[in-house]
């Protein structure tokens, strides 16, 4: 049985300026996937790269089964991926209404209303704020509003690069909190997250990649207490000396 996301062997970067070096991934459906690594590993660039927005140099990108490699973002979008990027991801003269719109604009008519109504009941703020402009949020805000934009598409997967890099303690929690909520309506989610220990407590199956190569790769709780993995990618001991939320679950610690 197919997996819902592919990626096979992928090589890409800028223009000539290669950065994955034979990349491969799976996600089934429902499945949150966690991509940690150093620094210069490829994270961000593996998420650009399956949504069409970076140069493909080898390699394939199947989505439900059917090739995908190369595709346009807009066509993504439509087969049901989106990717929500760790900036730029508003539009910050738009009001909360007006960015919930123009994300609606990629689904048919007959189903905008009630893809809108299924965002405002996910965030709150969209529908208490909707006439607030985005650029005027919080970073945390901001993020939810991003969010939701991509929830707005009807996706079955979504890729999330860095959801909670720059936020308080308290608004990375709300993240977590909602990533959690998006994934039980049934959504899958590929997460590149500097918070590695937090990202593989969430995740069901996680991946390492380093200098544009995967390293190691498990499911999310072995990946946690895998002794090598805290030593080179956790920043020491398993457990880091804190008791760590079992997978699946966000509670503080």
């Amino acid at each position: 049985m197919s997996a819902l996301l592919e990626i096979d062997e992928l090589s890409a970067g800028y223009e000539d300026a290669l950065v994955l070096r034979g990349v491969s991934l799976r996600a089934e459906p429902g499945e949150i996937v966690a991509v940690i690594g150093p620094n210069g590993a490829g994270k961000s660039t593996l998420l650009k790269a399956v949504y069409g927005l970076v140069t493909h140099h080898g390699g394939s990108v199947r989505f439900d089964g059917a090739e995908v490699t190369g595709l346009r973002p807009h066509r993504l979008t439509r087969l049901g991926l989106n990717y929500v990027p760790q900036t730029d991801n508003v539009f910050p003269s738009l009001t909360l209404a007006e960015n919930l719109h123009v994300s609606s604009l990629a689904v048919p008519r007959a189903e905008r209303r009630s893809a809108l109504e299924r965002a405002t009941a996910l965030f709150p703020l969209l529908r208490d704020r909707a006439g607030q402009r985005a650029g005027t949020l919080s970073g945390g805000q901001r993020k939810l509003v991003a969010l939701a934009r991509a929830l707005v598409t009807r996706p079955r997967l979504l890729l999330l690069d860095e959801p909670s890099a720059g936020l308080s303690p308290q608004a990375m929690e709300l993240v977590f909190d909602k990533l959690l909520e998006i994934n039980a309506l049934g959504i899958g989610l590929v997460v590149v997250e500097q918070n590695a220990r937090r990202a593989l407590a969430l995740a069901h199956v996680g991946y390492v990649l380093e200098t544009g190569r995967n390293a190691i790769q498990g499911p999310g709780a072995d990946l946690l207490h895998d002794p090598k993995v805290a030593e080179l990618y956790l920043g020491g001991a398993v457990g880091g000396g804190s008791s760590e939320p079992p997978p699946g679950s966000l509670a503080s610690p």
